[in-house]
């Protein structure tokens, strides 16, 4: 994974811009040494200034990592309704959305880890107000299955909130087994994803 730039995170102080490079470095330092290993001082090391400094910006390392989670969750609303809004037939919705999601983790692993694949011991419990935004996500999966089941285009024995978070488990961990590089290297690549992506949304397809 590709290390901040250090040029750009010594400048921030005066271009105003030190929450941004603060949240870019910690999301790598996460990601390379695990959340136990994680301190604000590490963290001012990395950007190139006082750890005093990053404080002003975030009380402590795990309200840092919810701002992190809050805004990997906004990055990946935003990919979901730029690829669906204006997809009214809800199959193709929920192919577009599937598909989204894919991409946005395959193209965002850093974020994705911090938002999914985290599990420290003793973080503080994520705020019930940024996890109900976060729920946004599966919403709209649910969302579009819930028009397609009303209108007869997609099919499912479950309530629309249960086949989502059902379809979000199989589009999950073909994101997770890709970025864990558990999947043999003659299969990966957009074909394999493709193939897996029509897989995951057949059973929702009525016939």
């Amino acid at each position: 994974m590709p290390t901040p730039d250090t040029a750009p995170a010594r400048r921030a102080e005066t271009d105003a811009d030190l929450r941004r490079v603060i949240l870019d470095h910690a999301r790598h330092l996460l990601t390379a040494d695990g959340y136990d290993a994680l301190s604000m001082r590490k963290i001012a090391g990395s950007v190139g200034c006082s750890a005093t400094s990053i404080y002003l910006h975030f009380d402590n390392k795990d309200a840092l990592t919810h701002a992190l989670i809050s805004e990997g969750m906004d990055r990946l609303h935003d990919a979901l309704v730029a690829a669906s809004d204006g997809v009214d037939a809800p199959a193709a919705r929920l192919d577009a959305l599937s598909r989204a999601y894919v991409r946005f983790g395959l193209d965002n692993p850093e974020y994705y880890e911090v938002m999914f694949q985290l599990h420290p011991e003793r973080m503080a419990r994520y705020p019930a107000e940024d996890y109900r935004r976060a729920r946004r996500n599966v919403e709209r999966f649910g969302e579009t299955l819930d028009a397609g089941l009303a209108d007869g285009t997609l099919a499912s024995p479950n309530p629309p909130d249960v086949a989502a978070a059902v379809l979000w488990t199989a589009l999950h961990g073909l994101v997770s087994l890709h970025l864990a590089r558990r999947v043999d290297v003659r299969l990966a690549g957009d074909e394999f994803v493709d193939a897996a992506v029509r897989q995951s949304l057949a059973p929702f397809m009525a016939d």
